[in-house]
């Protein structure tokens, strides 16, 4: 980690995004003693701090597949006085009902997800999230982990392969022609840097394009990012693991940055929230009620002040549902 970035404390590191609505919308339902708050996406726990300051009688268990953010995060809620109510642990946050199991808990009162990439994973400039500093192209948020790199993926991916993943996770116009750059270069020589990466992109790219929609390489390194991590394949299991587990009268709140993620949460909340009555039945049975209903409308986006203060604002969709029944037959 960069020292000048790791004598930072988490609070000047990372700015949580729709902080305040997110705690307006947990906190409800986690005044009882004992109430158990998921964050299962801890990062360096700007939300969890907030929830547990709301909530005085919840507890966390706090979940991150990063080992560096659970320090930060452990540190943090030192700092914020609150670490007596939380649970830290190493995990994936598909293991949401492992994770309350092995803590011998039923389920949990509250969930939150905040998904994607935080502050300081983009400033630790060795693990090559970021664009704008050379570094050598890992992308891991568990570098713990013997999973493939950015770098591996680059070289040992087909072509078509490559263009499939800058397309669908980056919303990359040139996923074919960066592709084919890629493959030429690694042909002579593997792109192990991000520095590498980024002229490349910076010579496939056309000049008018680059001229508009920001940097140029930021699609691309999304998308490997997504990529490296299984991101969307994690997420996919993680939100139907976190429904399940929450009580009735739960709530769950998610925030999402990604075309593709928002779409996996969008599905699965619809699924939640429709009735599942054959069409044309006279009555709604209740075993085909739903088991959730919409907290807010749609999906809430940050306002022009917060995403004129924080960049990572511009592109949040915010879902959230509460918990009204449990379900009497498998979703």
């Amino acid at each position: 980690m960069d020292e000048m970035q790791s004598d930072l404390p988490a609070q000047n590191r990372h700015v949580p995004v729709l902080l305040a609505t997110s705690v307006e919308l947990l906190a409800p339902a986690l005044q009882q003693p004992g109430a158990i708050y998921v964050d299962a996406t801890l990062g360096m726990a700007g939300h969890a701090a907030a929830v547990l300051h709301a909530a005085p009688q919840a507890r966390l268990i706090g979940i991150d597949r990063d080992p560096q953010a659970l320090d930060l995060a452990r540190r943090r809620l030192e700092q914020e006085g609150v670490a007596d109510r939380a649970t830290l642990v190493h995990a994936t946050y598909d293991q949401i009902a492992d994770v309350l199991e092995d803590r011998d808990l039923p389920g949990a009162h509250g969930v939150m997800m905040d998904l994607g990439l935080s502050s300081f994973q983009i400033d630790t400039t060795e693990r090559g999230f970021s664009y704008s500093v050379d570094a050598p192209l890992d992308m891991r948020m568990d570098t713990a982990s013997d999973g493939p790199t950015a770098a591996d993926l680059l070289q040992q991916l087909p072509e078509a392969e490559i263009a499939r993943i800058l397309h669908d996770l980056g919303d990359e116009r040139f996923a074919r022609r960066i592709a084919r750059r890629i493959v030429e270069q690694r042909a002579s020589a593997p792109i192990t840097r991000s520095g590498e990466l980024v002229e490349l992109l910076d010579r496939a790219i056309p000049a008018a394009s680059k001229a508009s929609g920001g940097h140029p390489a930021k699609r691309t390194f999304q998308a490997l990012r997504i990529a490296v991590n299984e991101e969307l394949e994690i997420l996919a299991s993680a939100i139907e693991a976190a429904l399940d587990c929450l009580h009735v009268g739960g709530r769950i709140v998610v925030e999402s940055y990604h075309s593709g993620e928002d779409r996996l949460v969008k599905t699965a909340f619809s699924r939640r929230t429709r009735s599942s009555a054959p069409p044309g039945l006279p009555v709604e049975l209740e075993q085909h009620r739903p088991t959730f209903t919409p907290l807010v409308r749609g999906a809430l986006q940050a306002d022009e002040a917060e995403r004129g203060t924080n960049s990572r604002a511009a592109s949040v969709r915010l879902r959230a549902l509460t918990r009204t029944r449990l379900a009497e037959r498998a979703h």
